[in-house]
């Protein structure tokens, strides 16, 4: 049998299914790599192809086939600056306004506006005010950091890979095989945004160390293990098998 590996949009092989194994025994091409070979509906990992592989021992590297030059080349890639990242988080945050505004009035935030005016306008002492405004907004405020939540979660697991913000400045997130995000790691990530929100430090904690780490990650990229990209996931070449002959070259 022969396989296909398909890594960063781009197919390589087919290769010889013993020599794909070893591998992936050796750590040559990660489990996280794309197969396919003849009969498959779609492409699948490759732990799920072996996954006996992976518990085996790593194969002698003397029994192990040299991996050809063009797949084992790393693949530039284009990360997202810190520029860029910050002018999505600004649009975005414009989009969540209107929402996130007639839910916080619609639960009693106006009035509880009007209140602390009211008392501040009769002498009422400002510390007090101030209390009773944060107290009477507690459930409206937990509802627009919920929304906040979704939003995020929901749009960067989605087949876009991004908020609508990032989707303007052409961005896509990603882990860190490129791959597009689960739910549950999409809502990792944003955790980390919702703990910052709850303290008011978002968007300074999670987004200054895009400006210093080399692959441009914040605080919730590293903590969740995901990158921010260049380019629209709608524009990437789907990966795609083909059939005709040329063993162990490269295939754009």
């Amino acid at each position: 049998m022969e396989v296909w590996i398909g890594r960063d949009g781009e197919r390589h092989g087919p290769y010889k299914e013993e020599e794909v194994r070893q591998w992936l025994r050796s750590g040559q091409v990660s489990a996280d790599d794309l197969g396919w070979h003849e009969g498959m509906a779609d492409w699948q990992p490759l732990s799920a192809l072996f996954p006996q592989e992976l518990e085996r021992g790593p194969a002698s590297a003397a029994t192990i086939p040299p991996l050809p030059q063009a797949a084992a080349a790393t693949v530039a890639v284009d990360y997202a600056s810190f520029w860029q990242r910050f002018g999505a988080w600004v649009i975005d945050l414009v989009l969540l306004l209107v929402p996130s505004s007639i839910v916080f009035y619609a639960m009693g935030g106006l009035g509880a506006y009007e209140h602390m005016l009211a008392q501040l306008q009769t002498g009422a002492d400002v510390s007090n005010a101030i209390r009773d405004y944060a107290e009477s907004t507690q459930a409206a405020n937990i509802a627009v950091t919920v929304i906040g939540f979704l939003y995020y979660t929901l749009f960067e697991c989605s087949k876009w890979q991004a908020t609508p913000g990032k989707l303007a400045l052409r961005l896509r997130v990603t882990d860190l095989q490129g791959h597009g995000l689960t739910i549950g790691r999409s809502a990792a990530r944003n955790a980390v945004r919702l703990t910052n929100v709850i303290t008011g430090l978002i968007p300074f904690v999670c987004y200054l160390a895009v400006a210093w780490t080399q692959r441009k990650q914040g605080l919730h990229d590293l903590l969740a293990h995901t990158l921010v990209l260049n380019g629209r996931a709608d524009e990437l070449k789907p990966i795609k098998p083909r059939t005709d002959s040329g063993h162990g070259s490269f295939n754009a």
